[in-house]
């Protein structure tokens, strides 16, 4: 069994890196997450933690995907980057101009359909 403190300290540590306000490239960002999940898998090896991998992984990727969506800035740029990503430009707009807020739009389609896990594993994001 993993030790639930031990499990939320590496969580908050994770939750430190991806930070919004953090200043960081995308690349700085995935090579200090990479050091800290290779230490996890390294500490928790003998427990099972598979199935917490998995959620820990969907819930990193919302984050990064807030990171890039808060990078965005303005409204245009917003536009702009969902229209290379290949969103129409009627539903880039609309979408560029939601008002939702950043973590809200980083789990909704909006986000899920343009910045893939393929894209993020590829580290295709535009800036």
């Amino acid at each position: 069994m993993v030790e639930e403190s031990k499990w939320q300290a590496s969580k908050a540590k994770l939750k430190r890196l991806t930070r919004k306000t953090t200043p960081a490239s995308f690349d700085e960002r995935i090579r200090e997450i990479k050091l800290l999940i290779r230490g996890w898998i390294n500490y928790f090896k003998l427990a099972s933690i598979q199935q917490k991998l998995k959620s820990l992984d969907e819930w990193l990727r919302n984050r990064l995907r807030y990171c890039i969506w808060h990078d965005w800035k303005k409204p245009e740029r917003k536009r702009k980057n969902l229209i290379r990503l290949g969103v129409k430009e009627g539903t880039a707009y609309a979408w560029s101009r939601t008002r939702m807020g950043g973590w809200r739009v980083a789990q909704s389609p909006i986000l899920g359909t343009t910045i893939t896990i393929k894209r993020l594993e590829l580290r295709v994001i535009l800036v």
